[in-house]
């Protein structure tokens, strides 16, 4: 099984997968009136679906965002702000990741995120000439106030549970799952060291920021995700739909 796309609506498909063509290096695929965007490999796609419109970030909603993986955020920044584009000064997020954000023309947040940590990054990682050359939708960001039941119905489905990761400065902690056998080098799953670890998968983990008993709303234009190799629809511990691919 794996988890191969998220399902969002969107104000103007066209418009927007062209945004992840020409900004972010993704390809375009037509599905009638939907867009189907992303990189080559195992990760997951966007789809970009019709009858959207008016989206705002908020972080009291269940949606967060999308993270892409790669190996140079240094770069892949200059590259954006080039072609126009906002995006934050990359840093180093405390023992997470070396990081910066952004958000696409319909104000779904980007997270980049760089697969070594700052001052840990190899030499000529990247070629300027192709920034997104080796870039993985590496998550799809969900919040929850209930993770033993966001835990139970992911196991369910048949995921595994690959890092738990404190932010205890920002009163909340992270969990990743996956459609995978692979094990993390530290089996302690709050290591450190499983971070870049797992930054470097080429599959794309469902990521939960769970802050405790918190409550989070809906979001209209979040529309689920697709799981190449599920049989039947679900919805999942929040009421959000997960489909077959």
């Amino acid at each position: 099984m794996r988890l191969s796309a998220l399902r969002l609506r969107v104000a103007d498909p066209e418009s927007l997968a062209a945004f992840y063509r020409d900004v972010l290096g993704m390809t375009i695929q037509v599905e009638g009136a939907n867009r189907r965007v992303g990189y080559p490999g195992q990760d997951a796609d966007l789809l970009l679906m019709p009858g959207g419109g008016g989206y705002n970030h908020d972080q009291g909603q269940r949606y967060w965002k999308i993270g892409i993986t790669l190996p140079d955020v240094d770069i892949v920044a200059d590259h954006l702000r080039q072609n126009g584009v906002s995006v934050s000064a990359p840093r180093q997020f405390l023992d997470i990741g070396y990081m910066c954000h952004l958000s696409d023309p319909e104000g779904f947040v980007i997270e980049l995120l760089q697969q070594d940590f700052a001052g840990n990054r190899p030499e000529g990682a990247t070629n300027p000439a192709a920034p997104f050359a080796r870039a993985c939708i590496g998550q799809i960001t969900l919040r929850t106030g209930d993770i033993a039941a966001e835990d139970t119905f992911c196991r369910a489905l048949g995921m595994t549970l690959l890092s738990l990761q404190e932010v205890e400065p920002f009163g909340f902690d992270l969990h990743f799952y996956a459609f995978t056998t692979d094990m993390p080098p530290n089996p302690d799953l709050w290591a450190v060291e499983n971070r870049e670890w797992l930054w470097k998968r080429p599959y794309t983990t469902l990521e939960f920021q769970h802050i405790a008993n918190a409550r989070f709303a809906p979001v209209p234009d979040y529309l689920g995700y697709e799981v190449e190799g599920a049989d039947q629809p679900q919805k999942d511990a929040f009421g959000d739909l997960v489909l077959p691919a």
